[in-house]
């Protein structure tokens, strides 16, 4: 079973090297990988409908016979629309639908074929938009719920569907991973009737169960093993500070006042700091809620207690910055060092690490290097975590002797969320922002509006303020009308805004050329800088007061707040700009909450209910396995359970070492494998 498994899909009848090559394209690489990919959709063709009484709008079948020839309109040179009347003992009706222009059409007069589409009224005129269609009594795709897949060229629908149909096949029963008391107890259907059920199911109520079932181990498998990091890191003791009241002195150091929110976690933080065991914390803030004083906080009383602090942030632009503003708070008290790929006399810098020489090393990945070796760190600090993973975390984590570990993020995620997402934190939230910071004005306006747009920006420019522009995308896309850097900077250096001082900033430039484009606009040697998203994280002008987002719709909801965050940050009042064209519903949505809210908490649950989990969170949930059923917003109630089951699970046994949850560690392990080596039961 185990090796039937893992076998590549060459094993099955049909599938060769070719198609082989296909089905990895999509991710999958194994039987094990096709099982468990699962319709994005299903169309059900049990539904019968007659021509005369067919209801609009409503997917469905109907049987015909052809009373026409087959006619065609070419839309472009590769693609026409097709027609053809049909008629059953109810009436006559147009059947359209769009297709290759190489498409002949095989319709034979008198015979009957089964057309599944959709009837819609078009000019005053009743027609059917056709998805499919086959021979009437083949019943190929006919009297069923068929599933549907997402594909890719060269692997068509039937391709999918017939290797699946192979597999399940050639598998007498497919194991469950749950031990047989939690599905018990939860009333979920074994493991072997789900996977079949997904990909054929007989009913609606038959898929939900299959489902359901699938959610829960899903999620049981993610939350065991983010419980299981965390029960397991208190198994050790932690550095216990001796000195904690000393950050209240460094407080009044400081040229501003802690908010309220502030001090609770700073508190929370220090509770952690006299505790026997490591911190393990997560501080979530919104944009500007001031996270780096926290940071700074306890970095000075771990440096007061005579313990190193390290600082990671993901981009060498960002970890400039924390360099520069705690060499800012902190003076000549506390040294603080730079460490990144491109650090200068690195070797003598490493050693003087070692030494215990610096109090503070801030950086990039550089930090989780194998040839870091610290004197006594105690303090280990992540920025921007949706940037870094588990794993990531557990490197930096392993360069001290159980130092405490804090960690910070400005995507405000609801709290239930970040239950599961940061199942092995604890979570600290600072929800006031300090006061100063200025309210941003929102405003959404077309492309037609870019005289006045760029107007706009003009007179604050000429009042000595600084913008930022953002496009979607570096250069110019043959498939995508929008506006790409290059061009758009090119555009207005020579065009709209001649004789002010334009940069260009993108992720595709050398880090030293986007950190020396970066510190010509913070000396204000650059007037304005057209961006991609680079500069969405942790860049801080205060003299930035104006940013206009360029197709505005390409983004999603978070990332424009993040965007929208890099100006309020000092003491002018601030303008966000969005331009769109695009108008429809769900675009007109998002750009109507980023008009009429700043909280961020708001605008990322808005994000998630638009997109839902995988897209809210994409690429950049770095170290968090995807979900491939669950959505953790419409879920919720699966999720508390599967909490549940999972607190249970550790209470009678900690390790998991218990014989029927052997499946469930291998599981656990292969969640994490991909990101790295990291061996969660080390």
């Amino acid at each position: 079973y185990v090796e039937l498994m893992n076998s590549e899909l060459t094993v099955l009848k049909g599938v060769g090297e070719k198609k082989s090559a296909l089905f990895a394209k999509l991710g999958i690489n194994n039987v094990w990988d096709l099982l468990y990919y699962f319709p994005y959709e299903y169309e059900d063709r049990r539904t019968f409908q007659k021509i005369a009484t067919c209801p609009e709008g409503e997917l469905c079948c109907i049987k015909a016979r052809p009373c026409s020839k087959l006619a065609k309109k070419p839309v472009n040179r590769k693609v026409a629309l097709f027609a053809i009347r049909v008629a059953d003992d109810s009436g006559v009706i147009n059947v359209k639908w769009f297709s290759a222009q190489y498409f002949k059409g095989d319709f034979v007069a008198d015979s009957e074929y089964v057309f599944y589409g959709r009837c819609v009224t078009a000019y005053g005129r009743r027609e059917f938009e056709m998805k499919s269609y086959e021979v009437a009594g083949k019943d190929v795709t006919t009297g069923v719920i068929l599933p549907v897949y997402h594909s890719t060229a060269g692997l068509g629908q039937h391709i999918i569907r017939s290797a699946v149909n192979t597999a399940l096949d050639m598998v007498d029963e497919i194991a469950d991973a749950l031990p047989d008391r939690i599905c018990r107890e939860y009333q979920l259907i074994d493991m072997d009737a789900t996977i079949r059920t997904m990909h054929h199911p007989k009913d609606a109520d038959s898929l939900e169960k299959a489902r359901r079932r699938l959610v829960f181990e899903e999620l049981f498998v993610l939350q065991l093993a983010l419980m299981f990091l965390k029960t397991r890191r208190t198994k050790y003791d932690g550095i216990k500070f001796s000195n904690v009241k000393c950050v209240a002195d460094f407080s009044q150091t400081l040229p501003f006042e802690l908010t309220d929110s502030q001090k609770q976690v700073i508190n929370e933080i220090c509770r952690d700091f006299i505790s026997s065991k490591p911190m393990n914390r997560l501080v979530q803030g919104d944009v500007g809620s001031g996270k780096t004083v926290v940071a700074a906080s306890a970095i000075y009383c771990a440096y007061i207690n005579g313990y190193q602090s390290a600082m990671m942030a993901p981009t060498e632009i960002l970890a400039q910055q924390h360099y520069a503003t705690l060499k800012s708070m902190f003076g000549d008290e506390i040294s603080v060092v730079l460490l990144t790929s491109s650090t200068p006399k690195k070797k003598q810098v490493l050693a003087d690490i070692a030494e215990g020489k610096y109090d503070v090393i801030v950086g990039t990945h550089a930090l989780i290097e194998s040839n870091v070796d610290f004197k006594n760190l105690a303090l280990c600090i992540t920025d921007e975590q949706h940037r870094f993973g588990v794993n990531q975390r557990a490197k930096l984590f392993e360069k001290g002797a159980t130092p405490h570990v804090l960690v910070m993020s400005a995507t405000p995620i609801p709290r239930t969320l970040s239950l599961i997402l940061y199942g092995d934190l604890d979570v600290s939230v600072i929800k006031a922002l300090p006061k100063g910071r200025q309210p941003i004005d929102t405003f959404c306006v077309k492309s037609d509006m870019h005289d006045r747009v760029y107007a706009f920006v003009k007179k604050h420019l000429d009042e000595g303020r600084q913008c930022y522009v953002v496009c979607p995308l570096v250069e110019q896309s043959e498939t995508l009308d929008v506006l790409s850097g290059v061009e758009f900077e090119q555009t207005l250096r020579e065009k709209v805004l001649p004789g002010y001082r334009i940069g260009l900033l993108h992720g595709k430039m050398k880090p030293d050329e986007k950190d020396a484009v970066m510190d010509d606009f913070k000396q204000h040697k650059l007037d304005l800088i057209v961006s991609t998203t680079v500069i969405e994280v942790g860049v801080d002008v205060p003299n930035a007061n104006v940013i206009v987002i360029e197709n505005a719709e390409r983004f999603g909801l978070s990332q424009l707040h993040q965007l929208r965050g890099r100006v309020g940050r000092g003491e002018h009042k601030s303008y966000c700009i969005l331009v769109t064209d695009n108008d429809n519903e769900q675009t007109m949505e998002r750009m109507n909450i980023m008009t009429s809210t700043t909280d961020g908490f708001v605008i990322s649950q808005k994000d998630l209910e638009l997109r839902g989990c995988g897209e809210f969170f994409g690429t950049r949930q770095h170290g968090l396995p995807e979900l491939k059923v669950a959505n953790l917003f419409t879920d919720m109630e699966i999720l508390k359970l599967a909490q549940e089951a999972c607190q249970n699970e550790l209470e009678s046994d900690p390790l998991l070492e218990g014989e029927d949850m052997a499946h469930i560690r291998s599981r656990i392990q292969k969640l994490f494998e991909k990101y790295d080596s990291f061996n969660i039961f080390n």
